[in-house]
């Protein structure tokens, strides 16, 4: 999800492993505003990620946050640590999750964020690490968010995130946006964290 090529040898899947702590920033913020958030049902991270070298971003996370409630995962790289391999936007996820969580390909984030808000539990909530300028573009102003609309919430992560082994950033800013199935504000509510 990177902006930049790193100058390191990049997976083949243009995978940047997620920072934990980053995570849980954003759990810790956004648990004091949704605090039944994760009480019930199930959690769904559907670009799971993990290898050899690195747990799952999201589970990991949610698990140090000390969320009890089952987390499944999808990835589409052989290599992952996740539940099922496979293509998400191919998968039928029959038994609907309370929490969708995940960091998407920033190139497939539009389909993602639309099955995931079809398959989310009623009041669920879909929750996406995406670059900030996500809210910019034509093509998204007239299309992606009238079919979908905005936001219950975007965490906007005030320090740069690094995704790679040495550490450095992009000049790019992230956030967490946060839907909730059935409800569509007029404006996101925006938090620093």
């Amino acid at each position: 999800m990177s902006s930049t090529n790193r100058g390191y040898d990049r997976h083949k899947s243009d995978y940047y492993v997620t920072p934990i702590d980053k995570i849980i920033d954003f759990l810790e913020a956004f648990a004091e505003r949704e605090s039944n958030a994760f009480n019930n049902g199930y959690i769904l991270d559907p670009c799971a990620g993990g290898d050899e070298y690195n747990p799952m971003s999201y589970p990991e996370a949610l698990r140090r946050f000390g969320v009890t409630i089952p987390i499944k995962t999808i990835d589409i790289r052989e290599d992952s640590l996740a539940d099922e391999i496979g293509d998400y936007l191919s998968i039928e996820v029959t038994e609907k999750p309370k929490v969708i969580i995940t960091n998407p390909p920033f190139s497939l984030a539009e389909p993602i964020i639309e099955k995931a808000l079809t398959e989310v539990a009623d009041d669920g909530f879909v929750i996406m690490l995406l670059r900030l300028n996500f809210y910019g573009g034509q093509k998204r102003y007239n299309g992606f968010w009238q079919r979908v609309g905005l936001p219950k919430y975007t965490f906007v992560h005030h320090r740069r995130m690094s995704f790679t082994p040495d550490g450095k950033t992009d000049s790019i800013e992230y956030a967490h946006f946060v839907w909730q199935k059935g409800y569509r504000p007029e404006f996101s509510r925006l938090a620093i964290i």
